[in-house]
């Protein structure tokens, strides 16, 4: 059912994080993701993805230096079609199996304030909150709360 992600998904990968990007306040992130920029990271880190293009998840490093090659942070999106049915618990399961064969210690989750179904999502999954950064992001005209959760691997 998960599969590692092809060059051939980066068009629909993009597709709906470009949707997330502008109809949410999901992501801080405002500027829409290239093809290309999909196709690059499906080579430079793990991507695993949901069949019929219902969803993805992904991890990369938490910060920069050898002190934090352990930890990681990752982003995981589904269609709305996917939601609710359990296939975000299945995908970010096995994204948590990649990281441990990969020997990461830490998985974080940056959670925007205003989806407060993925902290509880990630709740659910062992994810611990550690920090609330109030107003740390701005997007659409408004302040957003970033939480940060985690799990040890």
């Amino acid at each position: 059912m998960i599969r590692a992600a092809t060059a051939n998904d980066a068009d629909w990968i993009a597709s709906l994080w470009n949707e997330v990007i502008a109809d949410t306040f999901v992501t801080f992130t405002t500027e829409p993701k290239s093809q290309t920029a999909i196709a690059e990271m499906i080579v430079t880190r793990p991507v695993l993805v949901l069949p019929d293009a219902m969803g993805f998840a992904t991890y990369g490093p938490f910060r920069a230096g050898p002190g934090y090659a352990a930890t990681i942070e990752h982003t995981i999106l589904l269609s709305p079609r996917a939601q609710g049915q359990g296939h975000g618990r299945t995908l970010l399961t096995a994204l948590m199996n990649t990281a441990r064969d990969e020997q990461k210690h830490i998985m974080v989750a940056g959670i925007s304030g205003a989806n407060p179904g993925a902290i509880a999502f990630h709740a659910a999954l062992g994810f611990q909150q550690v920090a609330q950064m109030p107003e740390v992001g701005r997007k659409g005209g408004q302040w957003l709360d970033l939480i940060l959760m985690q799990k040890q691997l």
